[in-house]
């Protein structure tokens, strides 16, 4: 699937932007999932989470559809149709490119950022919420489901910023911070760059790439599907990291 250029670019800068990548009738059926779930006409799963913001959470925006308080859906390992996401053929051929084959999927999330809210996600690392080792055989791909603009709070990210290693974390100091949003505690120097998607589009990057967002400042949620590739070869400290009832080995890696 990949170049030699593309993977040197990947590996100088931490992150690969792959155009238009996932099919359009694709990506309008997770989006139509993903409202169905919110809205109670499809059951969730076994360990799925809707996660609201914090701001509607405590009662300091009260949104006018339920869809506008969501700020992402968790753990989608047992819906087939949005594992379907994880098994796409044109994903699964970047990330073995990148990390090697015998993959295995974990994190699995759809983004949907809500307007009319804070809704910011610090910079930071995903490292930190991983176990196994080497991050090189790690890698995140986060795919457009709606259009990611500047003004919608489109990922940005600090370009080589994976030969850094491992940064303090702490919970930033704002009004309002969703669950777990930890962000890095010095961000002295580090210049974003924002990645403007259009839907189908997908980023892939390291596991140590300072990344975040901004604010949605339309009127409509900005929607993204993701996940984490981790190749066979990864260890972590006792017990294995594939016994997680989270994990699953990807058909086709």
């Amino acid at each position: 699937m990949l170049n030699t250029n593309q993977i040197d670019a990947y590996v100088e800068n931490g992150y690969l932007v792959m155009p238009e990548l996932v099919e359009i009738d694709e990506l309008e059926n997770w989006s139509k999932r993903f409202v169905d779930v919110v809205n109670g006409i499809r059951p969730q799963t076994r360990g799925m989470v809707l996660m609201k913001d914090v701001m509607v959470a405590k009662g300091e925006v009260v949104p006018k559809d339920p869809i506008l308080g969501v700020n992402k859906l968790l753990n989608f390992e047992d819906d087939p149709g949005f594992y379907s996401y994880v098994e796409n053929k044109n994903l699964v051929a970047v990330a073995s490119d990148l990390i090697g084959n015998e993959l295995y999927s974990l994190v699995t999330n759809v983004f949907n950022k809500p307007p009319e809210v804070d809704g910011r996600h610090p910079l930071h690392q995903d490292l930190r919420y991983f176990r196994m080792r080497p991050p090189e055989k790690i890698v995140a791909a986060w795919t457009a489901i709606s259009p990611c603009t500047r003004d919608n709070g489109c990922l940005a990210v600090v370009p080589k910023s994976h030969r850094m290693g491992s940064l303090e974390h702490r919970l930033p100091d704002w009004d309002f911070v969703n669950f777990a949003f930890y962000g890095i505690e010095d961000t002295t120097g580090l210049e974003r760059q924002h990645i403007e998607m259009e839907p189908g589009d997908t980023v892939f990057f390291h596991p140590l790439l300072v990344h975040g967002s901004g604010r949605n400042l339309t009127n409509e949620c900005r929607r993204s599907i993701s996940t984490h590739y981790a190749s066979h070869e990864c260890e972590s400290p006792a017990p294995d990291w594939r016994e997680n009832d989270r994990v699953r080995r990807v058909q086709g890696s």
